[in-house]
């Protein structure tokens, strides 16, 4: 395991401890460049849509399209972020009047990723007069160019990185494609999608569309997807993507999202009135991505869809089964990838500063978590391989902070021609296919090109804490503010913080987890658990130091502070 270091963020030396957990609160926004004026997360604090490039040809297709009656279908992506962007647009659409809306969810096994010319043809049995794609297609340079030979217009919604060449769509929008100006460039595809409803929704207001037969939509109410999209993507949490979070949760926390959401939470057994994106990120989103991890994502775009609560909650339960599965698989390739790497190390040889990793029966849904587990654990970039049915080999990569595997995939793309059948992605998280022929080539080359950023050995894991928290403030009412303080994620962490503590007693929870009953020098004592630190569990005696989050544990209708262990070590 990589070795970590716990390095607090400088604070003012002259600054007293935080009095209150509302003094503690407003601290950590400044830390986290959030001044108090900003801090409402309103609606009309979001970036203007009209800087986004490629829009008005967009709303121009989809006005035309809506005017018509002319079928327009909907091309998702197999993740929650293409999940939830679907069902957005489905349901937007719809609801600013247009009649024909249907969506596509290409299966993962049989399509692969993206707009390719054999989705281009499924899509065509269906008889669109607008094909439009959600969180993938910026890369789909030969499905575009097959829907064009059929006569099919092509309207792009994506977010991931442009490659040199952008595909002869008759639209694109997407803040990361070249010459666009929008300021935030980390919005999720169904940000994108929310956009874009929003200018159609104006141009069609100014054409006088809208009457008492045809009210206005309300597109706000369609938040809630927007935020379970944009944190199961993991996209930075800029001062933007926030804003459409935090939007989102007070509309579940309210009882006012789709009664699917509502489903997806009630069999991960959260409360939705006390929703957070920690819950959206780690419960609802895992639940959803397992039907496109394991079979196809039409189910979870269905639950979105749907609107009677008991159907609802009959597909998040199939979900919910799917995703047990899921975790089963998940165990068995994360302990085969384990052995891989302790292979390496076994044999004398030091740990490439990238991996890739290959199991014969991998499941290639599941091969993306099993490169973030290892990712975790030895703080490299990894990409996992597993057998796609059609004889190629399909890689998940997953990287560190401060290394974009995309471009990494791309300069060996580069260097090595017809090496790599093809790729896309972003910096965080990348896809690619490969023959089975070419993965030893493609190792060494992928370790050169982590090498000459990264050298040969990763830096240690650091992990960024905002200080030692008072006793005083190791209570539950701090908890409920940190908890609802948010919305926390990627670019915005969560509070982080460290302290020493007596250890009181001490277990291992499920062979996995590492359970404590801990005592601060001042205060009363707590109860901390460890996710995954169950190895440590030798070393959680005497006094220990902690990294942890303070959180709320909800047991048998009792509700008491708890922490929740990022790191443990000995001070002896």
């Amino acid at each position: 395991m990589t070795p970590t270091e716990i390095r607090r963020t400088p604070a003012d030396p002259a600054q007293p401890p935080p009095a209150n957990a509302g003094e503690l609160l407003r601290r950590l926004y400044a830390c986290r460049g959030q001044m108090e004026s900003e801090s409402d997360l309103g609606l009309a604090g979001l970036a203007p849509y009209q800087s986004l490039a490629g829009l008005d040809q967009a709303v121009a297709l989809l006005a035309a399209a809506v005017r018509a009656g002319d079928v327009i279908l909907v091309i998702g992506d197999y993740d929650a972020d293409g999940a939830t962007g679907s069902a957005l647009a489905v349901l937007g659409l719809r609801a600013l009047g247009a009649t024909s809306v249907s969506y596509l969810v290409p299966s993962r096994f049989a399509f692969g990723y993206g707009l390719s010319p054999a989705v281009v043809d499924a899509a065509a049995a269906l008889k669109p007069g607008l094909l439009m794609t959600v969180d993938n297609g910026i890369a789909g340079i030969a499905g575009v160019e097959r829907a064009n030979a059929l006569g099919i217009p092509v309207l792009i919604t994506d977010h991931h990185q442009a490659g040199d060449s952008l595909p002869a769509a008759a639209a694109i929008v997407n803040p990361n494609q070249p010459g666009c100006a929008f300021p935030s460039k980390h919005l999720a595809g169904v940000g994108v999608v929310f956009y874009c409803l929003v200018a159609l929704r104006a141009q069609l207001r100014a054409e006088g569309w809208f009457s008492a037969a045809r009210p206005e939509p309300n597109l706000a109410e369609f938040l809630d997807l927007v935020a379970l999209g944009t944190v199961a993507d993991v996209v930075t949490l800029d001062h933007n993507n926030r804003i459409l979070v935090e939007q989102g949760l007070r509309r579940i926390r309210a009882g006012r999202c789709r009664p699917g959401i509502r489903a997806l939470l009630q069999v991960a057994g959260r409360d939705p009135t006390r929703v957070t994106a920690t819950d959206l990120g780690f419960q609802v989103g895992p639940r959803l991505n397992a039907a496109g991890r394991l079979t196809e994502m039409t189910l979870g775009v269905e639950c979105l869809l749907c609107d009677e609560p008991a159907t609802a909650l009959d597909l998040a339960s199939q979900l919910d089964g799917l995703n047990r599965e899921r975790r089963e698989i998940e165990v068995t390739m994360r302990e085969q990838a384990e052995t891989l790497v302790e292979r390496i190390t076994s044999r004398g040889d030091d740990l490439p500063p990238g991996l890739c990793l290959y199991g014969k029966g991998w499941h290639q849904g599941v091969s993306g978590i099993v490169a973030a587990r290892i990712r975790e654990r030895y703080h490299r970039p990894v990409i996992a391989f597993a057998d796609a049915d059609d004889g190629f080999l399909r890689g998940s990569a997953r990287s560190v902070d401060g290394f974009n595997i995309r471009d990494a995939i791309d300069l060996v793309d580069r260097r090595r021609p017809g090496l790599i059948e093809r790729f896309g992605g972003h910096a965080m998280a990348a896809g690619l296919t490969l023959r089975p022929e070419s993965l030893v080539d493609f190792r060494l080359a992928f370790r050169e090109a982590v090498r000459e950023q990264l050298g040969d050995a990763p830096a240690v894991r650091e992990l960024r804490s905002d200080g030692e928290l008072p006793a005083r403030l190791l209570n539950l009412e701090t908890a409920e503010v940190l908890r609802l303080g948010g919305p926390w994620g990627k670019g915005f962490p969560e509070p982080l913080f460290d302290g020493e503590f007596e250890v009181i007693q001490a277990r291992v929870l499920k062979e996995r987890h590492l359970k404590l009953r801990l005592k601060p020098e001042r205060g009363p004592m707590l109860d901390a658990i460890g996710f995954g630190l169950g190895e440590r569990l030798a070393l959680a005696s005497g006094c220990v130091r902690l990294a942890y989050r303070l959180d709320v544990n909800e047991y048998r209708g009792e509700r008491t502070p708890q922490l929740i262990l990022e790191h443990l070590q000995s001070t002896t």
